[in-house]
């Protein structure tokens, strides 16, 4: 059971990260039309923007500029295959960020969603044999990193080599997969400290101190329980916050339309 509990926590804390889609609906000439809006884009090409709206009456437009800047917004209408309406946002380089919403209009009735625009980020497509395993080792971080804390609350001698298979984990996860699957994604191995602020590379940063730490503790074939167990709650409160959270952003103060 608390294997389970912890892979629905990792799960939560990607799926809650800003990268997730937006879903709602938007209520327009007395139809109510379903609405999940991507809010990230991997690979070359546009980003399909798709809504099923079997009511062929029902059309609309979808807006954006960059973001964050104070453009002017532009504006593209949907066209119709079949019971979907289709547009796209214009491809951005790795980093880029938009901000989009849509307007849908029938019988004479207009409506936007959302209030406040969707940012999406685009970024570069990450091959499936380095991104399936990087994610696979930072859920195993975090199943180990619980165990060993409960371990050493509970001082089951265990503790020592559950905080060695957290380390193993963090480090193939977060120091090596990671920055490949970053090189893919955004072009640079590592925007955290001291290189940056991005927050995801951060988190793993701090976690691989605490566990650095526990480990160095360890040597000599000491107990460290206050060190594991301190390393434990600091990866927990780590994977707390939510993935991609203040992440790789283009300026683009600098980079001309």
């Amino acid at each position: 059971m608390a294997a389970v509990v912890m892979v629905l926590f990792a799960l939560w804390q990607r799926w809650s990260g800003p990268t997730y889609p937006r879903r709602g609906a938007i209520a327009v000439g007395g139809a109510s039309v379903p609405v999940k809006l991507i809010r990230t884009h991997g690979g070359p090409g546009d980003q399909p923007i798709l809504i099923v709206a079997p009511d062929t009456v029902i059309h609309g437009a979808l807006t954006w500029r960059r973001y964050p800047t104070d453009d002017a917004w532009e504006t593209i209408p949907f066209g119709r295959a079949g019971d979907t309406l289709v547009s796209a946002l214009p491809h951005q380089p790795p980093a880029g960020k938009l901000e989009y919403r849509v307007t849908l209009r029938r019988a004479g009735a207009e409506a936007t969603w959302p209030d406040q625009p969707v940012v999406t980020r685009f970024r570069g497509d990450v091959p499936a044999y380095v991104l399936a395993p990087h994610i696979l080792a930072m859920v195993l971080t975090l199943l180990f990193a619980a165990r060993a804390g409960i371990a050493a609350l509970a001082r089951e001698p265990a503790m020592r080599r559950y905080a060695q298979m957290t380390a193993v984990a963090l480090l193939i996860g977060g120091f090596v997969l990671g920055p490949i699957a970053l090189w893919y994604a955004f072009g640079v191995w590592w925007e955290g400290v001291p290189l940056g602020w991005d927050l995801t590379d951060n988190k793993t940063f701090i976690a691989g101190l605490a566990w650095a730490w526990a480990i160095l503790r360890m040597r000599g074939g000491r107990e460290a329980r206050g060190a594991i167990l301190a390393a434990a709650v600091v990866t927990l409160a780590v994977f707390a916050v939510p993935h991609s959270l203040f992440g790789s952003q283009v300026d683009w103060s600098a980079t001309p339309r």
